[in-house]
């Protein structure tokens, strides 16, 4: 089966990350799912966000968790990237299921902010999107929070080590179906280990073309990339 290219951060090679321009190109390029993240504002609301602060991705300054939703939509997520994006503003995740109808990989930033894990699960089921998500986190209790709340809930374990069996125990524990391997620990023991416990290899990031054959060899379901043109026979 081919390898499934998911879009990280959208096509954020070629693109301001995790804005409706990076998703929109990556569903144009014919991505078979997106990767973002999210957090939440100081008044609750699920916005598609990396860091904790917008200092990188933003004209503005401070952390996400301090500042309202009206003030985050005031902040310019695109002129950083280049000039052709300015105005591009940083979406809720609500935004995104409604606009974009890929999968998509939602990451639950650790330190995120309290009730992250049960404010995400609303917006997804509300949007009608639970069966094309899948929830992952870098956070044991943020899985274990999130599987709480449902037993519906595709889970997906993020890791960066080559020894894979604490992973296998934690996919075990909160019943998730995914792990997300990092590549440099992406080798052919750890995701035949990983296969031999039922879980789907998802492996990040992976930019190279070179880089991407060895990688179904071993197994991988699929990988993440900041460019998915370069594996798509449309890119």
């Amino acid at each position: 089966m081919p390898l499934q290219v998911i879009a990280h951060r959208g096509a954020s090679g070629t693109c301001p990350e995790n804005t409706l321009a990076a998703f929109r190109r990556a569903e144009g390029l014919g991505a078979h799912m997106i990767e973002l993240d999210v957090q939440l504002t100081s008044d609750g609301t699920v916005v598609v966000v990396h860091d904790d602060t917008v200092d990188r991705t933003t004209n503005g300054a401070g952390t996400v968790s301090t500042q309202t939703l009206a003030a985050l939509k005031r902040l310019d997520a695109g002129t950083w990237f280049a000039p052709a994006f300015r105005g591009e503003c940083i979406p809720t995740l609500a935004e995104v299921l409604a606009e974009i109808r890929l999968p998509v990989n939602v990451e639950l930033k650790a330190g995120g902010g309290p009730g992250l894990e049960a404010r995400t699960l609303e917006v997804v089921v509300a949007g009608q999107a639970l069966g094309r998500v899948v929830f992952s986190s870098f956070d044991p209790e943020s899985l274990v929070r999130m599987r709480g709340l449902t037993a519906d809930a595709d889970l997906a374990v993020l890791w960066t080590r080559r020894a894979v069996a604490p992973a296998i125990r934690l996919a075990k524990r909160v019943g998730a179906r995914g792990l997300h391997l990092r590549k440099t620990a992406a080798d052919r023991t750890s995701l035949a280990a990983a296969r031999e416990n039922d879980l789907e290899v998802r492996v990040w990031t992976v930019n190279e073309p070179r880089e991407f054959g060895p990688l179904g060899e071993f197994g991988a379901t699929g990988v993440f990339t900041d460019y998915p043109e370069r594996f798509l026979q449309s890119g």
